[in-house]
């Protein structure tokens, strides 16, 4: 069994995370919740949203600098909150990536619409085996094209800043001054009341997602101590903005809008490799001991250090693309956006409790602040963590008000709410198997898997650590309730 590579260097691990906010979302995602929401509902909700998850990006950027490991978030929430939580927290943020996977193929589907129609299910199928080779090749081929398409991203958004200023102006075919006239026409600046506004929720979660892959980036991090503050303060200035290509079709150029499109494609590839990535580390970590959240040959990795069984594993969930023969393109993307907003808001959550309870820990084990090797969060104390968790639990639950009210919409209730009861029923399964305890604080060894300067870190070292630690507390033992389990697991692994 191979290990993980530590081969993504600052400048790729920064572009990641700007890849993971600049995507689908931004691009196609905007033109939806202007439709659904207003631009009102849109200008309000994003900035909750975006000041949410900076919080809790911050929040995250200090536990992945103490502990860089793989997979962190998850990991943070099995050692902090509670094992049986971080097995259900792992396998709903796997199904989160392994459907951005299908979302955004789906959504290459209909950028590519803008040009021409057929089967373009198999072309989505074409692409995934792209993203499958680069993912295969090695994480280094993976960040250089992370890096380069979104540096090509970020100069295209801000050449569309620049463009949509003078279009507002009146420099548009229709040669008159735009300025604020659409907050003004019939439904606007609210479109559909409450229920339109509380749509935009799940559609920003869904385009600010991805945020939180520095933390599973870490494990694979040259230098996370220097370089995980460094990316955790870049992501701060992420650009967002409104739909794209009708701007440069009105300001009169058919060749620039055919090029921003283009620039949509690549972009939603783009989101798509990164999803398949961040998916196949988390269940790669997923299936490593003390906790064998998953079946143990997903451990495998081949000499480049890429865990291929959960590279497959995690693309063959896209083999949904190909509902969209069945399926509007729009409709099937629409209902796998809710999927992925609603598991981003789950894991921003979890990330809240997580680092609630590390916070809890350090200072109840006589720790000082200024021990902390990332000091960007220190701000926070005292209410971050509560801020995230409420918040966002409060969103999760009024954003599908209208997949009920006034008519009972099932595929659309469904998809907002069904990672709830499936993220209970998994805690409740292991928790009785296992017998589960949540940890006691006071004994939680926090020196295990700490990232020290001389990069004596390795996460072969920190899994290593990391089982004695539960074994003293209970978890990974096997009890008697657990040997007949485990016989069964390693049977299926």
């Amino acid at each position: 069994m191979g290990e993980l590579k530590r081969g993504l260097s600052a400048r790729q691990v920064q572009m990641i995370a700007v890849a993971g906010t600049i995507g689908t979302g931004l691009f196609l995602g905007t033109g939806r919740s202007l439709a659904q929401g207003g631009p009102a509902s849109l200008v309000i909700c994003y900035a909750i949203i975006g000041f949410v998850v900076y919080i809790t990006l911050l929040l995250l950027g200090e536990m992945a600098t103490q502990y860089p490991i793989s997979g962190s978030f998850n990991a943070y929430a099995t050692r902090f909150v509670d094992d049986s939580y971080g097995f259900a927290l792992s396998w709903n943020y796997w199904f989160n990536d392994a459907v951005s996977v299908a979302s955004d193929l789906t959504a290459a589907q209909i950028v590519l619409a803008y040009w021409f129609d057929g089967y373009l299910w198999i072309v989505s199928l074409a692409f995934l085996l792209f993203l499958l080779g680069v993912n295969a090749f090695s994480v280094g081929a993976y960040g250089e094209l992370e890096y380069w398409i979104a540096s090509v991203k970020v100069i295209t958004i801000v050449a569309f800043i620049i463009t949509g200023t003078f279009v507002n102006l009146g420099f548009n075919t229709s040669h008159r001054v735009i300025g604020f006239e659409n907050w003004s026409i019939p439904g606007a600046p609210f479109v559909g009341g409450f229920a339109g506004f509380a749509k935009v929720f799940v559609t920003a979660s869904f385009a600010y997602g991805g945020t939180e892959s520095l933390g599973i980036t870490a494990g694979e991090t040259k230098d996370p101590t220097k370089n995980m503050p460094r990316v955790v303060k870049f992501v701060f200035f992420r650009i967002t903005t409104s739909p794209f290509t009708i701007v440069f079709t009105m300001a009169g150029s058919k060749f620039a809008a055919t090029l921003m499109n283009t620039t949509i494609l690549t972009s939603v590839l783009s989101a798509g490799n990164h999803a398949l990535f961040a998916g196949t580390r988390v269940l790669h970590n997923m299936s490593l001991r003390p906790h064998s959240h998953a079946p143990s040959f997903l451990q495998w990795t081949n000499k480049r250090g890429v865990p291929v069984f959960a590279l497959l594993a995690t693309a063959a969930v896209s083999g949904v693309v190909g509902l969209t023969k069945y399926v509007g393109r729009g409709e099937l993307w629409g209902w796998l956006l809710n999927l992925v907003g609603v598991s981003n808001q789950i894991a921003w959550v979890s990330i809240g409790l997580a680092s609630y309870r590390f916070r809890k820990a350090w200072i109840m084990q006589g720790r000082k602040r200024s021990d902390m090797k990332f000091r960007g969060a220190e701000w926070t104390w005292g209410w971050g963590p509560p801020f995230v968790v409420i918040t966002v639990s409060l969103i999760i639950l009024i954003q599908g008000y209208s997949s009920f009210i006034p008519t009972f919409n099932i595929p659309s209730f469904i998809s907002l709410y069904l990672q709830l009861p499936s993220m209970l029923i998994l805690f409740a399964v292991w928790k009785i198997v296992h017998r589960i305890e949540m940890p006691n604080l006071e004994n939680v060894d926090l020196s295990v898997g700490e990232w020290s300067d001389d990069g004596d870190g390795d996460e072969s070292s920190v899994v290593a650590e990391a089982a004695d630690e539960n074994e003293s507390r209970g978890v990974g033992v096997n009890t008697k309730v657990q040997r007949w389990w485990w016989k069964v697991w390693e049977f299926v692994a």
